[in-house]
């Protein structure tokens, strides 16, 4: 199956595992997004991308802008790796790494979690792609990704064991949209895929089409 029919399927599978209370806590902290027009206001195709530099799950500071002296960058934002929804598109990205790598991309994903809770130990031993920290959303705020959660939406997260206080190593309560963007060499955005729902991810079927195309 693609990534979007495996997204499809756990969305399925939760929507009969969870209250009604808690999908509407939820659906209505995606709709907040959506009427803040946070997407609309994200740096999308067409834009220059900072300057990035993040340490990677081994704390060495990785920088962009130098990767892309050699290749495009394809660049995933996640929200962490307690999110299932984040660990199907990292599993999909891993498998579609021969083909970035094929048409000159080189694969990074970032998420707000602290390098040493970054990726589980199995996850780090499954992933050939450098997974970096932005230590408070720094670099998703510059790429307007970044939002706050609402009160009850926390609890419901804590009634799910996620602690962001915890694996983000602060009391922020932010995380990114999911976010992904192919970067051309030059630093300019040529792809965007930018949605407030966090169960929809860029499909590697469709990033590889755009890579080929350029």
């Amino acid at each position: 199956m693609s990534l979007t029919q495996d997204l499809q399927a756990r969305a399925a599978q939760s929507a009969t595992k969870y209250s009604e209370t808690t999908h509407t806590i939820m659906n209505n902290g995606i709709q907040a997004l959506r009427d803040a027009n946070l997407v609309s206001n994200a740096l999308k195709t067409g834009d220059q991308i900072p300057e990035i530099t993040a340490p990677n799950a081994a704390s060495k500071n990785i920088s962009i802008q130098e990767l892309l002296l050699d290749r495009k960058v394809v660049l995933s934002f996640y929200r962490g790796g307690w999110c299932p929804y984040c660990n199907l598109e990292l599993k999909a990205l891993q498998q579609a790494l021969p083909e970035f790598e094929k048409y000159g991309a080189t694969l990074v994903a970032i998420s707000p979690e602290t390098p040493d809770n970054s990726l589980t130990t199995s996850e780090k031993n499954n992933l050939n792609f450098e997974v970096l920290s932005d230590i408070d959303n720094t670099i998703a705020k510059a790429f307007n990704l970044t939002f706050t959660l609402p009160e009850d939406l926390i609890e419901i997260y804590h009634g799910f064991g996620i602690d962001l206080e915890v694996s983000n190593g602060n009391a922020n309560q932010q995380l990114p949209v999911a976010a992904t963007y192919i970067i051309d060499q030059d630093g300019t955005i040529i792809y965007d895929f930018i949605k407030e729902d966090y169960k929809k991810r860029a499909d590697p079927e469709e990033i590889i089409k755009v890579l080929e195309d350029n």
